[in-house]
């Protein structure tokens, strides 16, 4: 009798109890305010944080950059090597993301947008313009938009994405997925690394990924047939839980003739605007139409480093098209120029400890050249979206610092083969890695090796371009926030003896180039 007593006191206080804290003149408040059940969900704010320290010996002869400077190394963007002068300066970067997903459409429609705020330390004051605005007192307007896009979930796994959006040439969403993976997939944004205008279209199943898309990359005049468009479309599936195999297709239509592009640089085969970032030149043509198309294909052996201790992946990609000039009659072409060039990589891994960090890797990278440009009438070299943006290609996940480029940036982008067609010379070379964790995801460490040649060797030039020892020392205070040390030195080959190769200020084979940063990175959820 007694337990049954004790038992209905028990369930008695539990029901007062329950009632208690249903009630809305009970739940539990601060400042006036009732501490909601479940936090919101409509709106989301991300931001990546990074500000970098440097001291190297290449630099930017012009003042006119002032301080921002993409491209390639001893190229038309005026940088070159010293023996006696040293650079010191510090740069920051804020990217900040906002994420709007309304309940009034279950969650099936999300508003994004991400913005970019640039500076070097001391730069710039009370003014207007992208990557200035630290110098004292600051007030400067300096925000730029990075993507404005809309993302429908029509369907299960289907996502159409609409607006300024992220152009990767991988197969996964760059929305849904870590940018790291990104630069490991696919083409590994050695194609196509930027942000477009357009429509994209994607559908996700178990073991396979299929994405399309539509981008306006130059409209030019609205009433005119001068606009620049890209098309793409590729196709992804695990064969096994292991092989992931893809194919893809691009295709870009420009009838700009150049015109449209970053400040007097113009855009196009014929730009300084790809001479200017280390792509090929089409020199000798006159008022011209380009129809340049991509087929490739890829593959990668536990990309995710998890099933396996081996790692594996690659890519060729082979891009063709032709040129047409225009002929004595107005608005008539013919067809001038034929494209035909063969880019190429393959990547071996093996995890030797317990974290992804335990790696060490070997990375080749292969690009056909041509040996007499467009005397013959065809390109037999590598056309990638650097000839039209800057920078459009990214190819920054090597491992490597000054010989291929390397993602830690905010102001100054430069590398000795910035493009993939290594200026239409080709290119034949790669890294080699070793990395460790000394403490697992707090301590690491990693030490590297880079070398590349071109296929064709530039006039009064060799064809050896230079050899790269590079190291870096990171700690991580917690998930996602970095503080890291790196540093690398380039001994440049004969390639650089050639005045074809280098800028106009340079009159002699330039001094061997070097770095060192100190970076603090924040990833914020």
């Amino acid at each position: 009798m007694k337990r049954i007593i004790i038992l209905t006191v028990i369930i008695c206080i539990g029901v007062n109890l329950y009632s208690q804290d249903s009630s809305p003149e009970n739940e539990i408040a601060y400042f006036g305010s009732a501490v909601p059940r479940k936090a919101s969900k409509e709106f989301q704010f991300l931001a990546f944080y990074f500000t970098q320290s440097v001291r190297s010996n290449f630099f930017a002869n012009s003042d006119l950059l002032k301080g921002q400077v993409v491209g390639r190394l001893y190229g038309r963007n005026a940088t070159s090597s010293s023996d006696s002068l040293t650079t010191m300066y510090f740069e920051q970067r804020f990217l900040p993301f906002f994420i709007y997903q309304p309940h009034l459409f279950d969650g099936k429609v999300i508003m994004r947008a991400s913005f970019e705020i640039d500076w070097t330390w001391g730069d710039a004051s009370y003014g207007t313009g992208g990557n200035f605005g630290s110098a004292v007192s600051a007030d400067q307007v300096n925000i730029q938009t990075q993507n404005v896009e809309v993302e429908f979930l029509p369907g299960r796994r289907w996502a159409i994405n609409l607006g300024l959006q992220r152009m990767y040439d991988t197969p996964y969403n760059p929305y849904r997925t870590y940018f790291d993976k990104m630069t490991y997939t696919g083409y590994r944004l050695a194609y196509w690394g930027t942000d477009a205008v357009g429509i994209s279209v994607r559908k996700d199943w178990d073991f396979a990924r299929f994405k399309t898309g539509f981008y306006q990359l130059y409209e030019n005049n609205v009433q005119d047939k001068d606009d620049v468009i890209m098309y793409e479309a590729s196709y992804s599936k695990y064969v096994t839980p292991k092989w992931n195999i893809g194919i893809s297709g691009n295709y870009v239509y420009d009838r700009a003739d150049g015109e449209g592009g970053p400040s007097i640089l113009s855009q196009g085969l014929k730009s300084s605007l790809a001479e200017y970032n280390g792509a090929f030149k089409f020199t000798g043509l006159d008022r011209y139409q380009a129809d340049v198309f991509w087929l490739g294909s890829f593959f990668h052996y536990n990309e995710d480093i998890m099933m396996d201790r081996w790692v594996l992946s690659g890519f060729a990609n082979y891009n063709f098209g032709n040129v047409k000039e225009e002929t004595d009659i107005e608005d008539e072409f013919e067809k001038k120029i034929s494209i035909a060039g063969l880019g190429a990589n393959l990547r071996a891994a093996f995890r030797h400890g317990q974290t992804p960090n335990d790696l060490v890797s070997l990375d080749v990278l292969y690009a056909s050249g041509d040996e007499n440009g467009v005397g013959d009438e065809v390109y037999n070299g590598v056309i990638t979206g650097n000839t039209w943006g800057t920078p459009a290609s990214v190819f920054i996940s090597s491992g490597a610092y000054i010989l291929f480029p390397h993602g830690n940036v905010v102001n100054r982008f430069n590398a000795a083969v910035n493009d993939l067609s290594n200026q239409g010379y080709g290119l034949l070379g790669g890294t080699v890695n070793l990395s460790k964790d000394i403490i697992p995801y707090r301590l690491t460490t990693k030490v590297g090796f880079a070398y590349a040649e071109s296929r064709v060797a530039p006039d009064d030039g060799e064809k050896q371009m230079g050899t790269e020892i590079n190291g870096k020392i990171s700690y991580s205070f917690g998930p996602f926030m970095n503080l890291e040390l790196h540093g690398a030195y380039m001994w440049l080959g004969d390639f650089y003896t050639s005045p074809d190769v280098l800028n106009v200020a340079i009159t002699e084979k330039p001094a061997n180039p070097w770095t060192t940063f100190l970076v603090f990175k924040w990833l914020m959820f």
